[in-house]
């Protein structure tokens, strides 16, 4: 409705009223204004809406889901304390898993047995979502971020994974190759553990094995060289012998006083019996030898000599021996501790095979353009209006 303001009237006249402003009209930049909706709003709209019913090609989407477990199987004791059971892994586990599934190194992996580039390069028409076959490990890796989505629960430790492809079977199938990496990439952490855990004590058994190898072989040397087995057997031997020697000696000492006594100085028995005194003790002044450093035992060696070195070589076995025991003592128990503390990975949704496809969302992806584009548009409007009102 038009407004109108009274104007005061003369004597002898009537009120009279006449409009605030003239009537409104269309100019040309409302003209502007319209055109620029619809080619900043209307027409990416529609564009879009065309071409995710027209060309978009449907997109599938296979669902798994998993954590890492850590089995740690306790002591009997710890186990009637109720200390044993099933624990969750640690969350770098986990948080290696999640950047791993978006690495290079899976892509070239699931590439080279599924070959990647085909699978998605297959839709010729859909040039948005599909994949340029011509592109480089780079665009595959972006590609790969765009169709496999992960959702990660760092407080339970839980990872689950949607991955789109173009057909079903094409999107379980990379989502199984996916579970069989993270698989082989957790396998191999617990193995790395687990030569960690036991490399200290397997180098330290491996040094008393070769300690005992060597004394060994020094002993057998020694029994070789030498011509004897034990040192303090033959020093028994020996000394019986001296003391039987000492006892002929004794025993012709006594037939020479009764010869002296019987016959005359120059009777040939008494002779002889000198001479026999005479062998005896040369031969208990050598077999004395035997025992000291003035004269030669086994292999010209006194016994003192051969019984000192035996008992050194006796003295380094049994402590190479020990050493060995407790080496292998540890290496064992630590062999045992990596055998109890095991990851596994636990897949609580196995890869899921979609009966419809899901992607792209097209009524929604379209309701998105339209908001971004007029929100784009209302400030474009909104500046060109307040630089005008400045003028």
């Amino acid at each position: 409705m038009q407004q109108t303001v009274p104007i005061k009237p003369e004597a002898g006249q009537r009120r009279v009223f006449r409009p605030v402003a003239r009537p409104a009209r269309a100019r040309r930049r409302h003209f502007g204004l319209l055109m620029s909706f619809v080619a900043l709003v209307l027409l990416p709209t529609i564009f879009t809406l065309g071409y995710l019913v027209i060309r978009a090609e449907d997109q599938y989407a296979s669902t798994l889901a998993f954590s890492v477990r850590a089995e740690d199987q306790q002591s009997a004791v710890e186990l009637l304390g109720g200390l044993g059971g099933l624990s969750t892994g640690s969350s770098s586990d986990t948080d290696i898993l999640y950047e791993y599934i978006q690495s290079q190194q899976l892509v070239q992996k699931v590439d080279s047995d599924l070959d990647l580039k085909s699978l998605y390069s297959r839709p010729q028409n859909d040039v948005v979502f599909r994949y340029d076959p011509d592109g480089t490990i780079e665009d595959l890796v972006k590609y790969w971020n765009r169709m496999v989505t992960i959702f990660y629960d760092a407080g339970n430790g839980m990872i689950e994974i949607r991955v789109k492809a173009f057909s079903p079977d094409e999107a379980k199938m990379i989502a199984q190759a996916i579970l069989d990496e993270s698989t082989q990439l957790i396998n191999e952490l617990t193995e790395i553990a687990r030569a960690d855990t036991t490399k200290y004590a397997r180098d330290e058994l491996q040094n008393a094995q070769s300690a005992l190898r060597d004394i060994r072989r020094s002993l057998t040397e020694f029994r070789a060289v030498n011509n004897i087995i034990d040192p303090d057997m033959e020093l028994g031997v020996q000394s019986g012998l001296l003391n039987a020697l000492q006892q002929q000696y004794s025993d012709a000492l006594i037939e020479l006083d009764l010869l002296r006594e019987t016959t005359r100085e120059s009777d040939p028995r008494v002779s002889q019996a000198e001479r026999k005194i005479q062998v005896i003790e040369e031969r208990i002044q050598d077999e004395r030898r035997k025992f000291g450093t003035g004269g030669e035992g086994v292999s010209g060696q006194t016994f003192t000599n051969l019984v000192s070195e035996f008992e050194r070589l006796s003295v380094d076995l049994t402590f190479a021996q020990e050493a060995y025991l407790a080496a292998r003592s540890s290496y064992e128990s630590k062999l045992a501790e990596a055998e109890r503390q095991s990851r596994y990975l636990a897949a609580h949704i196995q890869p899921t095979l979609a009966e419809a496809a899901q992607f792209p969302r097209r009524y929604f992806t379209t309701g998105l353009v339209f908001a971004l584009c007029f929100l784009g548009w209302s400030v474009l409007s909104l500046i060109y209006y307040s630089i005008k009102d400045r003028r």
